[in-house]
C-alpha cells in the first residue's frame, strides 16, 4: 500500500447501488494510501457518485459540486455515476470539475486521479458513454450490521419515463459463484445483514445463464449472514416459486420493496409497465398468503403525462386497497431522450406537488396501521450501533425501526423484543 498521506471524500446521491460502488470505490482509495474523510471536511480528492433520476437529483449534483469547490479549491474533484454518464458535457462545464466518469469504471476513477499531480495540472478526463458493458464487484462497508451488494446491473425495460436504461447500459450481471465470494468477504467483516442491490434486480441471469432463485439459494448458504433483503423487485419477475421459497424458513426477510409507478392500467400502459393492477395486486396477496405482518415498500410516480384527476384517483384508491406499509413518491420528471418527454397531456407542477402531498398523508396513514397491527408482538431485531441521547436503534425482520436504552454488548446481534 502506498503511503500517500493524502485524503479523499464521497457524496453518494441515488439508489442503494451507488452506495455499494461508493464503498468500493473508496475501498480502492485505502489501498493507494488514501484516508477516506467525511465531506463535510477538506479533502484533497472529492468524489461524488450522481443520480439522473429527476431534474432535482441534477441540480442536487451541480450545487454540491459548487459547494465543495468552494470549500477547497485546491482539491480535485472527480463526478461519476448516471449523471456522468448522460450529461458529461454539462458537468465539465461546471467551475472545479476536474473528472468525468460515466457508470462501471472500476480502476478507472483512482487511475484518472493519480493523473493530476495537483490541481490544474490536468483536466477532463470524460471517457465514452458506450463503454457501460462491463460489470464489476461492489458492497458497501461502513455500517457493523448491514451491506449493500451489488448482484445485476443495468436494464432492458425502456419504460416511457426513465433513462436508467441508457446510463447503465443492458441488464447483466455477475456469476453466483463470485457474488457467494463477495458475501463471504462480508460475512467475514462481522456484518450480519445483507441487502441485495441492482437496477433491475430480479432480472439476474442474463449473463450467465443462471436464475435470480439460483442466487437467492446461494446466498442463504453462505455463514455468518443471518439475514437478507431484496432491496427492489420488478412485480413481474416476483414469481410463485421465489415467494414460496422465501416463505419457506430462509434468511431471506419479510420485507419487500416493489414499484407500482401507478394504480391506473391506462398510465401503467402509457409508461410501458410490464404488468396490470391485477397482475401486481396478485402479488401482494400471494405473498401476504405465505408470509405474516410484510412490510411492503411501494414506488408511485405522480403527474405522468395525461394522468388526469380522475386517473390519480385510481392509484389513490388502489394503494389504499392493497394497504403497502410506505410509499415512495416521486413527482414525474421530464428526462431527455425518454418517450414521455414528447407526450401530450404534460401536468402542471403544483398539480403535481398538491398529488405528492395528499400521497404522503396516505403514506403516513398506512405506515401508523402497520406500525399498530405489530404493537406488542415479539419480533427480532437486529440492533446498529449508533446511539443517540442514551438510546439504540435497529430494524425488526419486517423494517421496524425500533428504539431501546442503549446496551453494548447487543450491538450488532439480533435481540428478540416485544415491540
Amino acid at each position: 500500500m502506498e503511503n500517500r498521506g493524502d485524503t479523499v471524500a464521497f457524496v453518494t446521491l441515488g439508489c442503494k447501488l451507488n452506495y455499494s460502488e461508493t464503498s468500493t470505490y473508496a475501498r480502492e482509495f485505502e489501498e493507494h494510501g488514501y484516508s477516506v474523510v467525511k465531506s463535510t471536511e477538506a479533502a484533497d480528492v472529492y468524489v461524488i457518485n450522481t443520480c439522473s433520476v429527476t431534474d432535482h437529483s441534477d441540480k442536487k449534483c451541480r450545487n454540491i459540486i459548487r459547494r465543495l469547490h468552494k470549500k477547497n479549491p485546491s482539491a480535485i474533484i472527480a463526478v461519476t455515476g448516471c449523471y456522468a454518464q448522460l450529461k458529461s458535457e454539462e458537468i465539465l462545464g461546471i467551475e472545479g470539475v476536474d473528472i468525468v466518469l460515466g457508470a462501471e469504471y472500476k480502476g478507472q476513477l483512482y487511475a484518472q486521479v493519480a493523473k493530476i499531480e495537483k490541481k490544474g495540472a490536468s483536466r477532463a478526463f470524460s471517457c465514452e458513454r458506450n463503454r457501460i458493458e462491463s460489470i464489476f464487484p461492489s458492497f458497501s462497508t461502513g455500517e457493523r450490521t448491514r451491506s449493500f451488494l451489488k448482484v445485476q446491473d443495468g436494464c432492458d425495460y425502456f419504460c416511457a419515463y426513465c433513462t436508467v436504461p441508457i446510463a447503465r447500459g443492458k441488464s447483466r450481471n455477475l456469476p453466483i459463484a463470485l457474488l457467494v465470494q463477495e458475501a463471504e468477504k462480508i460475512a467475514a467483516s462481522g456484518i450480519k445483514e445483507i441487502v441485495l442491490t441492482g437496477v433491475n434486480t430480479g432480472d439476474f441471469g442474463k449473463t450467465t445463464g443462471e436464475s435470480f432463485l439460483d442466487l437467492l439459494k446461494a446466498l442463504n448458504g453462505v455463514e455468518g449472514i443471518e439475514r437478507y433483503r431484496i432491496s427492489s423487485i420488478e412485480p413481474n419477475l416476483l414469481t410463485e416459486e421465489i415467494v414460496r421459497w422465501i416463505a419457506s424458513g430462509t434468511k431471506f426477510l419479510p420485507h419487500f420493496h416493489i414499484p407500482l409507478q401507478s394504480g391506473c392500467d391506462t398510465v401503467l400502459a402509457a409508461m410501458k409497465r410490464r404488468y396490470t393492477t391485477d397482475m401486481f395486486r396478485s402479488k401482494i396477496e400471494l405473498i401476504r398468503e405465505n408470509m405474516s405482518y410484510v412490510f411492503f415498500g411501494i414506488d408511485v410516480i405522480v403527474g405522468f403525462p395525461g394522468e388526469t384527476e380522475e386517473l390519480f384517483m385510481e392509484t389513490y384508491h388502489f394503494l389504499e386497497s392493497v394497504k403497502p406499509a410506505f410509499i415512495h413518491i416521486f413527482p414525474y420528471s421530464v428526462r431527455p431522450n425518454t418517450v414521455a418527454a414528447s407526450m401530450p397531456g404534460q401536468v402542471d407542477s403544483q398539480v403535481k406537488d398538491e398529488r405528492v402531498k395528499r400521497l404522503e398523508e396516505l403514506s403516513d396513514r398506512l405506515h401508523a396501521e402497520f406500525y399498530a397491527e405489530n404493537k406488542g408482538r415479539e419480533e427480532e431485531v437486529l440492533f446498529e450501533s449508533t446511539m443517540k441521547g442514551g438510546m439504540m436503534y435497529g430494524y425488526s425482520r419486517n423494517y421496524i425501526r425500533v428504539e431501546a436504552p442503549y446496551q453494548r454488548e447487543k450491538i450488532g446481534k439480533i435481540v428478540k423484543v416485544v415491540l
